[in-house]
């Protein structure tokens, strides 16, 4: 398999990284687009994820590209080029509304190489991402979205969870941090998952200000929206529990689907053609109506 190496720089001065993949032969696409662009969940980066190898595989055999990508929060704590030299960056530091860069950033470079429609695909947070970008910052030519897993950064609804107590503990840890001066401290947690992350981040992703709950945007994704869950999930955290309900309920379902993959976890480990079947089900329904 080759793949074209490539990097854009993002309109506050950061350098990303990513793969494009196309077709060996041209041809008709079948999805309806030229191009789908794929980001990673927390910590993850473009070249790591097999969930995310294999749909680009199958992405490529449509007729359409696969361009998997970094976003500003790829690995743990990475080391990034910006205006002002070497920056910290990564899922400890990032703050998930700049993800409305790293996409615009990439939908440009796919323009640039003469991609003209795409798909906007994304696995956990980069499911996240690509809900909350297209709420708040549509592009035309995305044509559709698939949403795998995205959880539901919820500060109300994980205090409903059975670790709550282990929450709002560290939420009194980054709240502290940041009230005196300290944002960028990082603080170690197990809950919702667990990872280093600084206080400002946790406050910026966790906070009752509730800014990326996938409920309060999705309405306002304008294109087709396919969201998967694996059932095995549901039942972890509840950054899953009742979300595929939930979404069933929003209004302006004849533009949505919300599939359940039976017997899937978190990461469809071992179901990765029968997760791909179904999202290409569901987007040839959708763009048929």
């Amino acid at each position: 398999m080759l793949v074209d190496l490539v990097n854009v720089s993002t309109e506050d001065g950061l350098r990303l990284d990513g793969a494009l993949r196309t077709p060996a032969a041209a041809g008709q696409p079948t999805l309806g687009v030229d191009a789908v662009l794929c980001l990673h969940g927390t910590g993850s980066n473009f070249y790591s994820s097999n969930l995310m190898a294999s749909l680009a595989a199958a992405i490529v055999e449509t007729g359409a590209a696969a361009l998997l990508v970094n976003t500003r929060g790829h690995d743990g704590i990475s080391s990034t080029s910006a205006p002002v030299g070497r920056r910290l960056q990564g899922a400890a530091y990032e703050i998930v509304d700049a993800c409305c860069h790293d996409i615009t950033a990439w939908l440009r470079l796919l323009g640039e190489r003469g991609f003209k429609r795409i798909g906007l695909l994304g696995h956990s947070l980069g499911a996240v991402k690509a809900i909350y970008s297209q709420a708040m910052r549509p592009d035309p030519a995305v044509a559709w979205v698939a949403a795998i897993s995205p959880p539901r950064l919820s500060y109300s609804g994980f205090l409903d969870d059975t670790r709550a107590e282990e929450f709002l503990r560290d939420y009194g840890r980054a709240h502290d941090l940041v009230r005196h001066g300290r944002p960028r401290e990082l603080i170690e947690i197990l809950f919702p998952l667990p990872y280093a992350i600084s206080a400002e981040g946790f406050l910026d992703k966790y906070g009752p200000e509730e800014r990326y709950d996938a409920l309060k945007h999705i309405e306002r994704v304008a294109c087709p929206l396919v969201v998967t869950y694996g059932t095995e999930e549901l039942s972890t955290s509840a950054a899953f529990r009742g979300m595929p309900e939930a979404i069933a309920e929003l209004p302006g379902n004849e533009r949505r689907q919300v599939m359940l993959v039976t017997g899937a976890d978190h990461f469809y480990a071992g179901m990765y053609a029968e997760l791909w079947t179904r999202i290409e089900r569901a987007v040839k329904r959708l763009l048929a109506n």
